[in-house]
C-alpha cells in the first residue's frame, strides 16, 4: 500500500505556490510563442533545471465548464489528444484525488510515452476556479512508460468582466519529463504542446 500524502497540508501548499506564481511580476517572463489566441511565457524553474511556462488565453466557454474538461475525470480523456490514459487512484474528496496518466510519444517520438501519478486538487479563486496538481513519488512503476513528475503546476480560470460568459485561463506548467532527452527538446515541444492544448479545449468545449 502506497503512503499517501496528507491531502489537506498538500492541498494548502500546492494552491498557495500556484498564486505565487501568479502573482510574478510581468518582467520576469520571457515570451516563448505567441498565436493570435494564446501566448506562452517562459521562466527559469526554481524547482528544476527546466522552465516554468505560463499560457493565457480566453475560452469561449463559463469557468465551471472549462475547468470540468480540465480537471481529473471523463472529460479529459475525450479531447486531450497527449492523454492516453486516466484512472482515479484515490478519493479524498469531490475537489482532491490522486491520478494516474500517460502521454502519447511527442516530437516524432523523440519524447517517448511517459506516466505521472499527480495529486489533483480543485478549488475556488476569485470569482473562478484553480484546479492545481503536483506529481507524487509513487513507487509502483510500469515498466513500458518512463515516469515523469510535474512539478507545481496548474490552471486559473476566471470570467472575462465584459463578458462573463467567457473565460481567461491561465496555466502553469513545469514538467520534468526525465528519460535521455536534451532539455531544449522538451522546451520546444512544451510551448507547441501548451498552444494545441488551447485550440484542443476550445473544439471540445464547443462540442459540448
Amino acid at each position: 500500500m502506497e503512503a499517501l500524502p496528507d491531502a489537506a497540508v498538500l492541498a494548502t501548499r500546492l494552491k498557495n505556490t500556484l498564486i505565487q506564481y501568479h502573482n510574478l511580476e510581468d518582467e520576469k517572463w520571457r515570451v516563448a510563442k505567441k498565436t493570435k489566441d494564446v501566448t506562452i511565457w517562459r521562466k527559469p524553474s526554481e524547482e528544476f533545471n527546466g522552465y516554468l511556462f505560463k499560457a493565457q488565453g480566453v475560452i469561449d466557454d463559463v469557468v465551471n465548464s472549462v475547468i470540468d474538461h480540465i480537471r481529473p475525470g471523463p472529460c479529459r480523456l475525450d479531447w486531450d489528444s497527449l492523454m492516453t490514459s486516466l484512472d482515479i487512484l484515490e478519493h479524498f474528496e469531490e475537489n482532491c484525488c490522486v491520478m494516474r496518466y500517460t502521454t502519447a510519444g511527442q516530437l516524432w517520438n523523440i519524447i517517448s510515452p511517459r506516466e505521472f501519478v499527480d495529486f489533483s486538487y480543485t478549488v475556488g479563486y476569485k470569482e473562478g476556479l484553480l484546479s492545481c496538481g503536483i506529481s507524487l513519488d509513487w513507487s509502483e512503476k510500469r515498466s513500458e512508460f518512463v515516469r515523469g513528475y510535474n512539478h507545481p503546476c496548474g490552471w486559473f480560470c476566471v470570467p472575462l468582466k465584459d463578458s462573463p460568459s467567457r473565460s481567461l485561463l491561465t496555466g502553469y506548467i513545469q514538467t520534468d519529463l526525465r528519460g535521455m532527452i536534451p532539455q531544449s527538446a522538451v522546451d520546444t515541444a512544451m510551448a507547441s504542446t501548451l498552444i494545441n492544448f488551447y485550440g484542443d479545449l476550445q473544439k471540445a468545449l464547443q462540442k459540448a
